[in-house]
């Protein structure tokens, strides 16, 4: 009995080893604060160790977690938690490290792209963080936000034309990794 249990908290201590990184880069995105999305994270990694049978037995435990976040982000947003990309006085922010094959972090200007994000309306930002940060498709990211395919592709469309409206972000914002 001790075996089994053992086994399966290490096979979640490698799970959230190996895909935190991801997990925050996902969670700052959403939320636009360093430390509102460790929360994020660490809520949702305690509600994913509860349930860690379930879940490591799913055909995508990465997907699952990852939906677990987006409706934890939801009820969030729901409650009206004023969100903010960085606070006013930045002293002492730790900055987002963007992964070496983050395209985004090609921008010239990042920080001007990650503030214009985190003034899209909360849906059009969670499909144009999970479309084009986390890459994943239009069905993925449908299951992720719990709604339809068609409200994806509105929302990611949404999201960037409102991006691409804006002086100075219109080279820096790609579509599908094509201008």
């Amino acid at each position: 009995m001790g075996d089994g249990k053992k086994a399966r908290d290490e096979e979640f201590q490698s799970f959230m080893v190996g895909r935190w990184p991801r997990l925050m880069r996902t969670a700052f995105l959403l939320t636009g604060e360093q430390h509102a999305a460790e929360d994020l994270v660490q809520s949702t990694l305690e509600q994913v160790y509860a349930s860690w049978r379930k879940v490591g037995a799913a055909d995508d435990p990465e997907a699952y977690v990852r939906r677990v976040m987006i409706n934890a982000h939801a009820r969030r947003h729901r409650r009206r938690l004023k969100e903010f990309l960085a606070p006013r006085d930045d002293a002492g922010l730790v900055r987002e490290v963007a992964d070496t094959g983050d395209r985004i972090a090609q921008a010239d200007d990042r920080g001007a792209l990650l503030q214009a994000l985190a003034h899209l309306p909360v849906r059009q930002r969670e499909a144009v963080v999970l479309r084009y940060w986390e890459d994943l498709t239009e069905t993925q990211t449908a299951q992720a936000m719990g709604c339809s395919v068609g409200t994806v592709k509105s929302n990611a469309a949404k999201g960037i034309a409102k991006l691409r409206a804006l002086p100075g972000l219109a080279d820096t914002v790609t579509y599908g990794g094509r201008k």
